[in-house]
């Protein structure tokens, strides 16, 4: 998933954050799920569900693509 966000336009590098243990997105998350928490100047902070839990992710973007970048991390299958 990592990959696919990176490859978004306008995208600069996505930050590995802490990762939580026995967490999750909710119900009907699955490995992979990605969930955006709040846009942020350059950047966006996110969470995405692995096998043992939740990692946060911290996307750095291009000035004024936050809102955009967001919306595709969204549809991300």
């Amino acid at each position: 998933m990592i990959q696919k966000i990176e490859a978004i336009d306008g995208v600069i590098g996505v930050i590995i954050g802490q990762s939580y243990g026995g967490k999750s997105l909710g119900k009907h998350s699955r490995t992979g799920s990605v969930k955006v928490q709040r846009i942020e100047q350059a950047g966006i902070k996110a969470a995405t569900q692995s096998a043992k839990g939740l990692q946060e992710l911290f996307i750095r973007t291009e000035a004024g693509q936050e809102k955009p970048i967001a919306e595709k991390i969204a549809d991300l299958p």
